[in-house]
């Protein structure tokens, strides 16, 4: 089976993230609740993706990111998903291509999937350590 690599970004901003809804258009977990993200582009590294990904989806440019995990995800793909927190960045949130983005609280989001249940699991269990507490 092909695996198809993704980049998810988990804005975080005091104790919320914020989450997309998926159009129900979208081939993959329509209508679901998600850690917005999308597909890494044939050469493209995952800085790369990370960067895209932000402006088209949410028309901002991160300033701050950390990786936080990979994980797998089968929808109508097989994806892996590569999770980065983005702490800060320039520019107004815009939903450019979601239903609607919104923030939620981090401990009880209600995310679809259990790939973002879990990356926000790590997020939490990490979120103690220097790299998540610095300026990074």
């Amino acid at each position: 089976m092909e695996v198809h690599e993704c980049v998810s970004f988990i804005l975080v901003r005091n104790n919320t993230v914020l989450l997309e809804t998926r159009t129900k258009e979208k081939v993959s977990d329509p209508g679901a609740i998600a850690i917005p993200g999308g597909h890494m582009e044939m050469g493209e590294t995952q800085h790369e993706t990370l960067y895209r990904e932000l402006e088209e989806e949410l028309n901002i440019k991160p300033t701050s990111f950390v990786y936080l995990c990979s994980l797998y995800h089968p929808t109508s793909e097989l994806q892996l998903i590569h999770y980065y927190i983005v702490k800060n960045w320039l520019g107004t949130i815009d939903s450019l291509e979601a239903e609607s983005v919104d923030w939620y609280s981090i401990l009880n989001a209600p995310v679809a999937t259990q790939a973002d249940r879990i990356a926000l699991s790590e997020y939490e269990r990490l979120k103690c350590q220097t790299i998540f507490n610095s300026n990074y």
